[in-house]
């Protein structure tokens, strides 16, 4: 999220597309609402389904599952064409004006350099020209044949609006009018703000779908402004703190990346992250990256980590796959390669795609340890519940331990929300029963670990003994002693850069912010972005003061938000080449003359002048990317393509299945179905009566959405003889569920290549366990694919048929 919940207010348009603010989360539509009342701000919806969030809109349009490129890279074609940009921040603030190297090029729906073998591209051409300068050449004109305008003018030049309402199913009338009122956003006193979720990122182009909008919001010159921004509505509180942390396998904590196998020492490591600018006078940040990683290393092993063993780097995991991912894991478990589960916090059973499969992984385990407040579906896996999970229990081998933990509310810590802030909060409750804290329970299995390995021994022993644990109970670290230790501490002395004799950081004193971190030894933290967060003033994530100067929604000091108490990121952006707002209206920060001051922790060094430094410092180009070079797997531009399962054919390219580098393994390819079989699309989404697979334990959320249904439209029901609360089969390649039907006109069919498309909605808050009724969840039925840069599986587009079924019988 580029901005904040509390920004949202100051949009004059909002788009909510890949999401459902209203129904998923209720609370920060609030901010919806503000804009609508207080801004006149304009509402657009586009979803397959007439959501809650439509029902307020000010302008609605369906589109098919999947074929959110199509859309976006036509509204941009039309912003161009119709002259819809924001000029002089294009010019200046993205990289339009590079220029790309010859050989790049796009043809039959595939980029330059695809190995069909391998099913990956050779990047080497998705790159700049670069001078003998060392500098990337650029055409300040824009008119080069290949500068990055020019090539993203021809690439989206076949979406036009006859093209895209072939594709996308979405009227021709519906998508001008919105192009039309999202162009007006290209003034620099007009604002967008796009709010996106989960309809975008489960895709297997998830990942492209988010930087269509980027791009188009960058053309509008919407990033670093008041009210604008890409704003990724991370509901539930603890998965924007699970990615600041590195919880994934390919990630260290602050967006660090762990080595491969290719990179076995520390100076290989470091030679492909030197982030030298690509244009004169920029600050690529990221050229920082030695003093995080240092940073971190002493953090994790203290006095082991030194110069002379490169700071420990040897301890680090190397990959040989680029990620263990969830597809890929239990790929491994159900070739019967894993022995051991440790499941912390989520139920795999209803959130993993593929559900026959994650039951045939899991019965294949040794052992599975669960650590969750409820009893889950994971946790039951091998229990008989009929066609709710119907398997043969005597056959299951697997050991199962179940480790009560708190709840939320039983715990104290630091929740990290959508807008990167982390705030503080308080246990409300005693743990009930033998519930224990996640951090006791890691806590006596790490002691017990390394003990084993300091009395056996072992292969390579050093990370786990010499691993730095020096909380004052080493049987439970306390959540006041872990935010102190992510913030980061000085372990001698730390001088500044600019006068070695002045010193900045006593001993032993924590960090005023990630700017005193150096890659000398000198310093600990073990989340270089989280620095800020606790220093020797206190702790900043429990600050509760809602002053906010001029009524900005900045809020300066209420929590902490990261990096560096920054609420909109960018926000140099805010300003043009003089330093001086777009917007008068929604100042952000200024150039004095001297130094940049505002409502806003400037983005930017300072004192740095608005005509040498660009506004994306941790870019090397110092500017946005239009072109994203060879970062993405799938491209440098977004390209439509079809979901894995899909009623048409690629247009570009039809032997290309879904996209052609995106996570799929060869079992998993052969039960992909076809639409002459399935030839309905499915989609997911929740309900706000219920909280993923947690409310169905509460009698209350219970009774007020208590049974499992599908969501189809009355051209639907008609045409398979299907009536209004009748039970109904829905069945794909992979798996079957019964449900109720609720035949509605929230769902009508598109035309899509001149024929109807009719979409099945599938809410996900049931299973076998809890106090509602049992019922099934789209995972049943979903492929075993993912997205090609972050591997989410594709929940919101698959194939599947339904049919009218007997009456369940009454007990």
């Amino acid at each position: 999220m580029t901005n904040a919940w509390t920004d949202i207010k100051n949009t004059d348009l909002v788009v909510v597309m890949g999401g459902n603010a209203a129904e998923a989360h209720p609370c920060g539509f609030k901010w919806v609402t503000e804009a609508k009342a207080h801004r006149g701000a304009k509402l657009i919806v586009v979803d397959p389904r007439y959501t809650r969030t439509a029902s307020v809109a000010d302008y609605y349009a369906p589109i098919r599952p999947g074929s959110d490129i199509a859309f976006l890279m036509g509204a941009i074609r039309w912003c161009m064409e119709n002259d819809k940009v924001q000029w002089e921040y294009v010019k200046n603030f993205t990289n339009a004006a590079l220029l790309v190297k010859d050989e790049f090029g796009w043809n039959d729906g595939l980029f330059t350099g695809y190995d069909e073998e391998k099913r990956d591209f050779d990047k080497s051409s998705w790159d700049y020209q670069i001078g003998d300068d060392g500098y990337a050449l650029t055409d300040p004109t824009l008119q080069n044949p290949r500068c990055v305008w020019q090539l993203l003018k021809k690439h989206v030049d076949v979406y036009t609006p006859e093209f895209v309402e072939n594709i996308t199913g979405t009227p021709r009338d519906k998508f001008l009018t919105i192009c039309e009122m999202i162009g007006e956003c290209s003034a620099p006193d007009r604002t967008m703000t796009s709010m996106y979720a989960l309809g975008w990122t489960q895709h297997s182009k998830g990942g492209q779908n988010i930087r269509g909008m980027a791009m188009l919001q960058l053309i509008l010159g919407n990033i670093g402004v008041r009210g604008g921004g890409m704003n990724a509505l991370r509901g539930h509180s603890n998965i924007q703190g699970l990615t600041d942390l590195g919880l994934m396998s390919n990630l260290i904590p602050g967006y660090l990346n762990i080595p491969t196998e290719k990179e076995p020492d520390w100076q290989t490591y470091m030679s492909t992250r030197d982030f030298k600018p690509l244009q004169p006078n920029q600050t690529s940040y990221w050229q920082n990256y030695s003093k995080f990683m240092v940073s971190f290393l002493k953090a994790m092993w203290g006095d082991a980590a030194t110069a002379e063993n490169d700071w420990a780097f040897e301890y680090l995991p190397k990959l040989d796959v680029p990620s263990y991912d969830i597809l890929r894991m239990f790929e491994l478990m159900d070739q019967g390669r894993v022995n051991l589960y440790f499941c912390q916090g989520f139920n795999p059973m209803l959130s993993f795609p593929h559900r026959g499969k994650i039951t045939t992984a899991l019965s294949k385990l040794k052992t599975l340890v669960t650590m969750d407040p409820l009893e889950t579906e994971t946790s039951n896996f091998w229990q008989n519940h009929g066609i709710h999970n119907d398997v043969d229990t005597a056959s299951i081998q697997t050991q199962v331990f179940q480790l009560p933990t708190t709840c939320f509310a039983e715990d104290e810590g630091a929740l990290v929300n959508s807008g990167r802030w982390l705030q503080w909060h308080w246990a409300g409750a005693t743990p009930p029963g033998q519930a224990k804290h996640d951090t006791w329970i890691m806590a006596q299995i790490f002691q017990r670990v390394r003990k084993l390995y300091q009395e056996e021994g072992g292969a390579f022993p050093d990370p786990i003994v010499n691993l730095t644990w020096n909380y004052e109970d080493p049987n439970e670290p306390t959540p006041e002693e872990l935010a102190r230790e992510m913030n980061g501490k000085a372990l001698s002395a730390v001088y500044d850069t600019a006068d070695d004799t002045k010193v900045v950081a006593e001993a032993g004193k924590q960090l005023s912010g990630f700017g005193q971190l150096r890659d000398d030894g000198s310093t600990m933290a073990g989340c270089w972005i989280f620095s800020g967060s606790w220093t020797e003033e206190g702790n900043m994530m429990a600050r509760r003061d809602n002053s906010d100067p001029d009524d900005t929604g900045m809020f300066l000091n209420w929590s902490f938000a990261w990096p560096a108490n920054r609420r909109i990121l960018y926000n140099r952006a805010s300003a043009d080449m003089q330093g001086k707002p777009w917007d008068p209206s929604r100042k952000l920060i200024e150039w004095t003359g001297e130094k940049w001051e505002g409502y806003d922790v400037p983005d930017i060094s300072p004192t740095a002048k608005p005509s040498e430094v660009g506004p994306f410092i941790m870019n090397q180009e110092g500017v946005s990317r239009l072109f994203t070079r060879g970062m993405m797997r799938d491209g440098p531009f977004p390209t439509h393509m079809e979901p894995f399962e899909s009623p048409m054919a690629n247009v570009f390219n039809p032997k290309m299945r879904g996209n052609p580098v995106a996570r799929i393994f060869e079992s998993d390819a052969a039960r992909l179905g076809t639409s002459d079989e399935f030839p309905f699309v499915a989609t997911s989404y929740r309900l706000t009566e219920h909280f993923h697979y947690w409310t169905k334990h509460n009698v209350v959320n219970a009774a007020l959405q208590p049974e499992f249904f599908v969501e189809i439209s009355e051209e639907l029901a008609a045409e398979r003889g299907i009536k209004k609360g009748g039970r109904v089969r829905v069945w794909g390649k992979r798996g079957e569920v019964w449900a109720k039907a609720v035949v509605t006109k929230r769902l009508r069919p598109l035309i899509c290549d001149g024929k109807p498309v009719h979409v099945v909605g599938i809410p996900l808050h049931w299973g076998f366990m809890g106090a509602a009724k049992k019922g099934f969840g789209p995972n049943s039925l979903t492929p075993f694919v993912g997205d090609a840069n972050t591997d989410t599986p594709e929940f919101k587009a698959f194939l599947v048929n339904i049919e009218p079924a007997a009456e369940e019988p009454v007990a």
